[in-house]
């Protein structure tokens, strides 16, 4: 996925979940923050972010001109890291990724459709995989320490009821997916953020034990684009 256009910044501030404030070349703008986690470790003030520029603002119904997509992650010792932390962004790039044969280890992929209900869930893609019914649940990782990614960033209710909602399908013989889109590189495993909500922990484990296909995959991040590229493992212990 590529965004139109894209200028760099520096973080001041975050009042509230939805708005930050940057500094773009000397002027404070006001930024739609595309991700409601808490991100304290990637917002901090005078770290480099960039935004997307919506010129076009003005003629829509829009209130800021600008998002914030992505953030340099300043870590001792090593380089800065690029993280994508647009929230819509792992969907699209998930869908992207199925449609050029992401899962054809697993079989043909054919229908691919978006926000499909099923029970009281809604998953984020839905397909055929063979001829039969599939579904794909997708979370975007954003939140990484010393190359562990982990989710979620803060409880995630809608998240565990996603889980018991595939883990019900796979059991009734569906194939069924969670895929970790870790929006960054250099991560070395995934793991469900067991601290900050267990119940998600608990649920991720068991739709693994109840056939839910648990993947993850890293991305290529530029400041303008984000692509699934490798496999990273899995650890749900």
């Amino acid at each position: 996925m590529r965004y139109a256009s894209v200028c760099p910044a520096v973080f001041l501030s975050r009042p509230n979940r939805f708005i930050a404030y940057a500094d773009l070349m000397g002027t404070t703008v006001t930024c739609h923050v595309k991700n409601t986690g808490r991100c304290r470790e990637l917002l901090i003030p005078g770290t480099t972010i960039f935004l997307e520029d919506h010129s076009e603002a003005s003629l829509k119904t829009r209130k800021t001109r600008y998002s914030v997509i992505a953030v340099l992650k300043e870590r001792d010792g090593h380089p800065p890291l690029l993280i994508n932390m647009d929230s819509q962004a792992p969907n699209q790039a998930a869908w992207e990724w199925v449609r050029r044969g992401g899962l054809s280890e697993y079989g043909e992929v054919s229908d691919l459709r978006r926000e499909v209900s099923y029970g009281t869930s809604r998953f984020d893609l839905a397909f055929l995989l063979d001829g039969k019914p599939a579904f794909m649940e997708v979370k975007g990782v954003t939140l990484e320490d010393r190359g562990l990614a982990m989710f979620p960033d803060a409880p995630t209710e809608r998240g565990v009821r996603h889980l018991t909602e595939l883990s019900r399908a796979a059991e009734e013989g569906l194939s069924c997916f969670v895929l970790f889109v870790v929006q960054m590189k250099e991560i070395h495993h995934v793991s469900p953020n067991r601290q900050t909500h267990p119940a998600f922990a608990d649920a991720l484990k068991a739709a693994a034990q109840a056939g839910v296909r648990v993947l993850a995959r890293d991305c290529i991040v530029t400041p303008d684009s984000m692509e699934v590229d490798s496999p990273v493992p899995v650890i749900l212990n």
